[in-house]
């Protein structure tokens, strides 16, 4: 995913079409969180100027991440689809968008943007589909058990509904004194 100028400049005028596997697994030395990643899909065109190079992608992939809840791995599929433009002269940028980019060194780099891009793609949480948390954390223990939303209010109720502590019983009738009064 690298070119000279002088390669790119042999597609002037006509398109580029760009379909390749990249291997990007030393992603998981520079974020943690990713614990593999496959093969990145990179496809696309690219249009070549004089002085502009504007490449139109879609790169694709699956990288495993750790469960939020469980810390099992969780396979999370993305897509992103970008347009990044370089330029040969700094005088012919017409905005900082972020999407722009200056040719250094007569070469055109994707690579450092396509891991930048991927690294931006990493949800802040991600969770393991019901019943495939084998293997991960705990979900009970002695005395507490992990509960889902929906039964805790049954729960609530049914602790609601339960005896008073005998050690307690006498401050129980202490209060019953008092609205009696």
């Amino acid at each position: 995913m690298k070119w000279t100028v002088h390669q790119l400049q042999q597609f002037q005028h006509r398109e580029m079409p760009i379909d390749e596997y990249v291997d990007v697994s030393d992603l998981k030395q520079i974020d943690t969180l990713i614990r593999d990643i496959s093969p990145v899909h990179v496809q696309g065109k690219a249009d070549i100027g004089p002085t502009k190079f504007t490449f139109h992608l879609s790169v694709s992939g699956t990288m495993v991440l750790p469960c939020s809840r469980t810390l099992v791995d969780v396979s999370y599929p993305f897509s992103i689809e970008t347009t990044e433009t370089f330029f040969t002269n700094d005088y012919d940028i017409v905005s900082t968008d972020e999407d722009t980019h200056l040719v250094k060194n007569e070469t055109v780099d994707l690579m450092p943007i396509i891991k930048e891009l991927i690294l931006l793609e990493i949800p802040l949480q991600v969770f393991a589909e019901e019943g495939t948390a084998q293997g991960g954390a705990p979900q009970s223990g002695e005395g507490w058990e992990v509960i889902q939303e929906d039964r805790w209010e049954e729960m609530a109720a049914e602790q609601a509904k339960q005896k008073i502590d005998p050690r307690l019983a006498g401050l129980a009738k202490f209060f019953d004194k008092d609205n009696k009064e």
